[in-house]
């Protein structure tokens, strides 16, 4: 193996792997940890992911798997909370997932843009109970039921813990258009 091949795989894969992190830990600093980790797993395999076209989807999954070894590391286990959630307001959130941004701005590029900033500002604020499924759910296009077992909680925990996790979004993005 040659140390400038292996370079080259970690700066084409790197911002991958640091934004899963990052979106799921919540945190620049565990991210760049687990970051580490991954590429040394990598370092590890690298004969067998140089020419893989798996590669992307190898490392997300060493990274998703890490920051939740993580999170469950140095956190409390997670409280078993009663079913809350319902069909309908798994329906409702949805409707307001679409309408947070409006495309008939003249200025939606930078509306977008700092929507998405907002986002990822509110995303950290949650508690990791409520942030992991979230992320899980919209940016790894994971289902309830495969994070319930990615988690080893109940559906009724994961249904409940994106619902409150939506609602205090909910509340922070509007504290942010009230403050514009």
């Amino acid at each position: 193996m040659n140390d400038a091949e292996f370079e080259a795989f970690v700066r084409r894969f790197e911002d991958m792997v640091y934004a899963t992190a990052v979106r799921l830990l919540g945190r620049a600093a565990d991210a760049e940890d687990v970051a580490q980790t991954v590429f040394l797993r990598a370092f590890q395999r690298f004969g067998d992911l140089r020419a893989s076209p798996s590669a992307a989807g190898w490392l997300k999954t060493v990274t998703r798997h890490a920051c939740l070894n993580q999170l469950s590391r140095y956190r409390n286990r997670w409280r078993l909370f009663s079913e809350l959630a319902s069909a309908d307001r798994e329906a409702d959130q949805t409707q307001y997932a679409a309408a947070l941004i409006s495309t008939e701005s003249p200025d939606a590029q930078l509306d977008i843009e700092e929507r998405r900033q907002a986002l990822e500002q509110a995303l950290c604020r949650l508690p990791d109970h409520q942030r992991v499924p979230l992320v899980l759910f919209h940016f790894e296009d994971m289902g309830y039921r495969e994070i319930a077992a990615l988690l080893g909680v109940s559906l009724g925990k994961v249904k409940t813990d994106m619902f409150r996790g939506r609602e205090a979004l909910r509340a922070y993005l509007e504290d942010v258009d009230a403050s514009r």
